[in-house]
């Protein structure tokens, strides 16, 4: 049975419930957008749960972003077709959702109320866009990437025996 991730704005307004078969905070990503948004420390951590069991209380507190993209890899800005949810009241950023996979929802592990495990490695991505202020805590074991793993959410839990059925 996939793991029930609860989670919450800072304020309560919103507070939400999904089902994860990867709920291993392992992907840290260093992109300006996940960084400006909701990443602190210099990264951002995303989860992956199946959208179809998105349950939200508060709802009407809801807004999204979705972030303009211009880099190396898009010459031209372009426009996300991710929706970055937030709380209109606190700001707090809760869960990526795109439309391009309509079977997924990435819920930010920072608006995680339940105990997640504790990834044995992780895996650090869009190091080409990592801020100069911040130094990637990289230890034996990690992967790093100055882009995208090929290696899906899905596959590293698989990989690691970390799926949750």
């Amino acid at each position: 049975m996939p793991m029930k991730l609860k989670g919450s704005c800072r304020c309560g307004a919103v507070r939400f419930e999904v089902e994860s078969h990867t709920p291993v905070p392992y992907q840290r990503c260093y992109c300006s957008i996940c960084r400006k948004q909701q990443g602190g420390g210099g990264y951002a951590v995303n989860l992956g749960a199946d959208s179809a069991t998105l349950v939200v209380k508060g709802g009407a507190h809801l807004g999204f972003y979705r972030a303009t993209i211009e880099d190396d890899e898009h010459p031209h800005c372009e426009i996300s077709t991710g929706e970055r949810h937030f709380c209109r009241d606190c700001g707090s950023a809760l869960w990526l959702y795109d439309p391009t996979w309509p079977e997924l929802v990435h819920p930010f592990a920072s608006a995680i109320d339940s105990d997640l495990p504790a990834p044995p490695s992780r895996t650090h991505l869009m190091l080409k866009y990592n801020a100069n202020w911040t130094e990637p805590d990289i230890r034996e074991g990690d992967l790093a990437f100055d882009l995208y793993p090929e290696e899906s959410l899905a596959e590293w839990h698989r990989r690691n025996n970390l799926w949750v059925e």
